[in-house]
């Protein structure tokens, strides 16, 4: 039986692939089109995991698999921005080496028994509880990327400069990396002393 879930979340990095490819085509158009498709791929966020919920199709793997996606997602728009021009290069390599190390930690964790999120989190502090895991620090930082990725393409596309939608971009740009860092570092913080403590249990 095919799993829709995961189809929905190797389909949602090939659209992105595809729509970041129309940036470097010439055309108002393009850029139109690319815009209006980074609305979609943003949206089809949730599909996955609304279809493994729906037909029953939730596994680890998927859970893993969508991760991946994620990341896939995120790190082909902040290169491809760096390689127009978009961003600064440091941009893409923060979200790389955070995302990176902060993955690997939780990878390791969950063998464990713990989660990034929910009553097992392996957030213990109050701060880090509500930086990485609560519902409103993870939808502020969502929506944040979301805005910077869709503001960027407007940017480049002939609209009212009174508008000043490249400012604007910047600053959602500049929070969405302040937001990764700051998710990142509890993570980075708290997890020595769960090394040491599942390293006593083996």
């Amino acid at each position: 039986m095919i799993n829709v879930a995961n189809v929905v979340t190797v389909a949602r990095v090939f659209l992105a692939l595809f729509t970041l490819s129309l940036l470097f085509l010439q055309g108002e158009s393009n850029r139109w089109a690319a815009f209006i498709l980074t609305i979609l791929v943003i949206w089809a966020d949730g599909l996955d995991g609304f279809f493994a919920r729906l037909l029953n199709q939730s596994s680890k793997f998927g859970g893993m698999l969508d991760i991946a996606g994620d990341r896939a997602v995120e790190m082909a728009y902040w290169i491809v921005y760096a390689v127009l021009g978009w961003v600064p290069v440091w941009v893409p390599l923060l979200f790389l080496i955070r995302g990176t190390f902060v993955d690997a930690i939780r990878g390791y964790l969950s063998e464990k028994g713990f989660t990034a999120f929910g009553v097992n989190t392996m957030m213990q502090t109050g701060l880090g509880k509500f930086l990485v895991a609560s519902n409103f620090s993870r939808f502020t930082y969502a929506v944040v990327k979301a805005v910077a990725f869709c503001l960027l393409i407007a940017a480049h596309i002939n609209l009212n400069p009174e508008w000043h939608i490249g400012e604007i971009a910047n600053v959602t740009v500049y929070l969405a990396c302040i937001f990764c860092v700051l998710r990142g570092l509890p993570v980075l913080l708290e997890a020595p002393a769960f090394f040491v403590e599942t390293a006593k249990k083996d």
